[in-house]
């Protein structure tokens, strides 16, 4: 499954950037017109090293022991004052500390300033030191990050300038997609220093400030209102050029603009009229000001590929645009642009016109952060697919957004030759979860103790129907694993531990998101295809097999019989490809068939199960995706990657950041004779049926009929009674449950009230997070709704008084975590936290008690089960906490049945229903109605 690492506000800089960003490490002399410097720290105690969101300067890193220490010591040389701020450090992953400076009060304007600058003193140890800035959005932790880098590579004390004309737009990490991807300098919310990894050091520095003269050429901005501008053969492109300054104020200084055809693949006079000249903007313009430019094309009537027309700008006093304009004669009158002709002659047809290079680059899907910036990239490098990783969202995150990003990538798709489409993909694996205020699920565990193959269905046509309203026509979902050991951070993604469930369940859902299995639905603005994942056998990943990090679990071997593989874990993947699902995506796992001789062998280069067991024993005719960076665990150099990841049956590859090496290689690979040309030709044919299915040569651009239903009243009581039915009534004591509207009920526990932790990994980010964070209602909430004439006190830590209360409900259980991040023995185990403990014993001693556990898989509760009246597994049950007071209240009955065994201790495990010996908790398929 996809996924994009982050941290919550600034993080290490790709190493890409290292060769394209050169230290900038000068002493400038002040100039008579130069403003006041503005002081940001001096490190002499007036800013505390403190923890967010209080004032300070706080650290972070990827794990316990990455975030540096910091310490304001005295220094006898000390540029300014009598302190500098010092670090030690050690970081295996990434670490750094920030300021955010104007963390409770209005962002900053640093605008008349020409950079930042501070001292550093140098131990000419030639280390890379990243430093960033933080500008516009809502708050510091929702800012655009911008960045550059500096090179300690003096001795003693230096102040290192740092232009703002040299920091670059950081869009693959916070935030979600950038605000408008321009550094305004009006809203600056602080600064933040990234440090190097890979052995212990120190840093020494002092007196961070904001000085010099703006660049006027920084505080004003020529734009153009479309980077690509396709038109008919015999039509004309307008192209307006705009001006634009930083806080919108008239232009200080002139504005000059030359503008020319040429270059492209039209030829000039017989494809089209050239044109030149040059527009001025001259001083006092206002912002926002816009000229025109046209380009006549001419019609000669003949079939043809698309072909380019550039118009080169050249800027004076200004910056220019990121990318220059281009005009587009689309094609026209080719037999793949007939959507009368049957799909597989329009595949042929179209195949048979395409370079190796284009068919490579169907191949390749990008992060669409790898191209923030050279957006140009996707026609160039003929880019097949899109995604967005976990949290990779745009900003603000509203469906229009998502819609306008979209189109904006299927607009630079046009000028391609062939002008093939995009196809973008997204895991939306409970609902369209990326998407703030969209209609979140139960995840797939609560699916499964519904035991309801309908509901599934529903689930399914619902999430696609929000998914494809924001222009996304691929979903990487469902994830088809039979979860045999709960100490797996995946465990939620799997429908249970039965191969049936996933069979059945899964199975429902892909006809919900996709329709008829002979894809004739998939052009509809309310489907899209699915993905079957993760092929195969990646719940059966033994604990401790794992060589992925930290992690325990995930990604790591599953050892089976023959007869094991098929009885367990290919069965959900068969009636996945009965149902039509057009894509199958392998796991990071690896598999060791017993008895086979090949002995453990990472799934992506399991050519014996994708091209011999899939394609050919199934006859699956869908395209196979890569897993992220997937292919990057194979052993060998990335060539050998690339060269056994797709002999071995892999379609399309997920490089995030890595599409221009993957295309230069494979390209190579297939000249070499190592990769043959007839492997690529079968994969680009599948990519193409499936987007000629999804009618995206017809229609490119999001189609947003159904964008008024993403979080609609209809399809949250589609989530509602889904949360009501994934509910399991563990124990009853006395009939405790349902209990009366009227009661007095007293809420306590860490998951009551939280509308993060019920929704779980993979909402709005990757790793999910507590509070807020989207559009719901909390159990808490779900509550009062339900009950309304009930009288409700809510004290988490149960500190509040409890007299007068008829029943306790305690709602404890975990926080959101995703894949081997969640993995027990990685920071994460099956206990409740102390908290919940405590909370549940003082609610428990002093009354009746329900317990509601809001989990991704089962909670060690055996110690306390006797002081427990009613226990319930709520799973993770998504936005629509009613669904769970509903049962609780008797709205609806208690239905569900345990997708898991719950076992009694972590020795237990693993335990699956069908074993020798099996004594658990409670046994798989336990559930008590009411």
């Amino acid at each position: 499954m996809t996924r994009q690492r982050r941290r919550r506000t600034a993080l290490f800089a790709a190493a890409a950037l290292v060769a394209t960003l050169t230290p900038l490490a000068t002493t400038g002399a002040a100039r008579a017109d130069d403003p006041a410097p503005i002081a940001i720290d001096h490190f002499e105690g007036e800013v505390p090293i403190g923890a967010p969101p209080g004032p300070g300067i706080f650290t972070w890193g990827s794990d316990a022991d990455d975030p540096p220490t910091l310490t304001l010591p005295e220094a006898a040389d000390a540029p300014g004052g009598t302190h500098v701020l010092h670090g030690t450090f050690n970081i295996s992953g990434w670490g750094g500390y920030t300021h955010n400076v104007t963390y409770n009060t209005d962002p900053a304007d640093w605008s008349a300033h020409r950079g930042i600058r501070f001292w550093w003193k140098g131990q000419n140890n030639a280390k890379r030191y990243w430093f960033e800035i933080k500008d516009g959005g809502g708050n510091g932790e929702a800012s655009e990050l911008w960045n550059t880098s500096f090179v300690d590579d003096f001795t003693g004390w230096k102040q290192i300038e740092l232009p703002f004309t040299q920091f670059q737009y950081r869009g693959d990490y916070q935030p979600v997609g950038g605000i408008d991807q321009v550094l305004g300098l009006t809203e600056m919310w602080g600064y933040a220093l990234t440090l190097p990894t890979g052995a212990p050091g120190s840093f020494d520095m002092d007196e961070v400030e904001v000085y010099g003269k703006a660049d006027p050429a920084l505080r004003s901005r020529v734009l153009t209102d479309a980077p690509v501008y396709p038109v008919d053969e015999g039509g004309a492109a307008t192209i307006k050029i705009e001006v634009a300054t930083t806080g919108s104020a008239p232009l200080a200084e002139p504005v000059t603009v030359q503008y020319a055809t040429g270059g492209g693949t039209a030829t000039e006079g017989s494809d089209y009229t050239p044109v030149s000249g040059t527009v001025t903007f001259p001083a006092g313009t206002p912002s926002g000001t816009a000229q025109s430019v046209t380009v006549q094309t001419a019609k000669d009537r003949r079939a043809e590929s698309a072909e380019t027309i550039p118009l080169t700008l050249t800027v004076t006093g200004a910056k220019a645009p990121t990318e220059q304009p281009v005009a587009v004669i689309d094609a026209h009158g080719l037999p793949y642009l007939d959507p009368k002709l049957p799909t597989g002659q329009r595949v042929k047809d179209l195949l048979g016109r395409m370079s190796l290079e284009e068919k490579v680059g169907q191949m390749a899907q990008a992060e669409r952060n790898a191209i923030t910036g050279k957006a140009g990239d996707i026609a160039s490098y003929n880019l097949g697919s899109l995604l967005s990783g976990g949290g990779s969202v745009p900003n603000p995150n509203t469906p229009e957004a998502w819609a306008k990003m979209i189109d904006s990538y299927q607009l630079r798709a046009q000028a391609s030759r062939y002008q093939i489409p995009l196809i973008y993909g997204v895991d939306a694996v409970h609902g369209h979860n990326n998407v703030v205020g969209a209609t979140i699920f139960p995840h797939n565990i609560g699916i499964g103790a519904t035991r309801d193959g309908a509901l599934a269905e529903k689930v399914g046509a619902v999430t696609a129907e929000e998914v494809r309203a924001t222009g996304i026509p691929w979903d990487f979902a469902p994830c088809l694993c039979v979860s045999r050991d709960e100490r797996w951070g995946r465990t939620y993604e799997s429908f249970g531990e039965s191969p049936e469930l996933a069979k059945a369940l899964g199975g429902r859902m892909t006809k919900g998101f996709q329709g008829d299995a002979d894809g004739s639905d998939l052009d509809r603005n309310d489907k899209v295809l699915a993905t079957a994942k993760h092929f195969v056998g990646d719940g059966g990943t033994a604990y401790g097999s794992s060589t992925t990090g930290s992690y325990t679990v995930d990604q790591g071997v599953t050892t089976v019989t023959r007869k094991e593989l098929e009885a367990i874990h290919l069965k959900p993947f068969e009636e996945s490809v009965e149902r039509g699902v057009g894509s199958v995506m392998p796991s990071y796992s690896s598999l060791d068939v017993i008895g086979d001789g090949k002995g453990a062998v990472k799934m992506h280069a399991r050519g014996d199960m994708i091209n011999g067991w899939l394609k050919g024993e199934q006859g699956f005719d869908g395209f196979v995706i890569s897993d992220w960076q997937a292919i990057d665990q194979l052993p060998g150099d990335y060539a050998s990657d690339v060269r056994t990841s797709v002999n071995a049956g892999l379609d399309m590859i997920m490089v995030p950041y890595a599409y221009q090496d993957f295309t230069r290689i494979l390209v190579e690979e297939v000249r070499a004779g190592r990769v043959s040309e007839a492997r690529v030709d079968d994969a680009v044919q599948r990519i193409l049926t499936q987007k000629f299915r999804l009618g995206l040569f017809e229609k490119p651009y999001a189609d947003t009929t159904h964008a008024a239903e993403i979080g609609s009243a209809e399809h949250r009581a589609v989530a509602r009674e889904a949360a009501a039915k994934s509910q399991v009534l563990l124990k009853n004591a006395g009939g405790l449950l349902p209990l009366p509207k009227s009661s007095k009920v007293y809420v306590a526990g860490s998951n009551a009230d939280n509308l993060g932790n019920q929704t779980g990994g993979w909402t709005i980010s990757w790793q999910g997070s507590s509070g807020a964070i989207t559009q719901g209602t909390t159990i808490l909430q779900g509550i009062k709704q339900v009950a309304p004439d009930a009288t409700v006190t809510y004290s988490q830590d149960a500190s509040a008084p409890m007299d007068g209360s008829d029943v306790g409900v305690v709602v404890v259980g975990e926080r959101p975590y995703a894949e081997g991040i969640g993995d027990v023995g990685n920071g994460h185990d099956l206990e409740l936290s102390d908290a919940d403990k405590a909370a549940v014993d003082k609610v428990c001693a002093a009354m009746k008690c329900v317990v509601l556990v809001v989990s991704g898989r089962p909670q060690l509760v055996g110690d306390r089960l006797g002081e427990i009246d009613a226990l319930v597994a709520s799973w993770l049950p998504g936005t629509e906490g009613a669904g769970v007071a509903d049962p609780l209240f008797g709205a609806r009955p208690y239905t569900g049945k345990l997708p898991v065994t719950w076992p009694k201790s972590v020795g237990q495990l693993p335990i699956n229903v069908g074993d020798a010996v099996y004594d658990p908790q409670f046994p798989y398929g336990w559930g008590l109605r009411t």
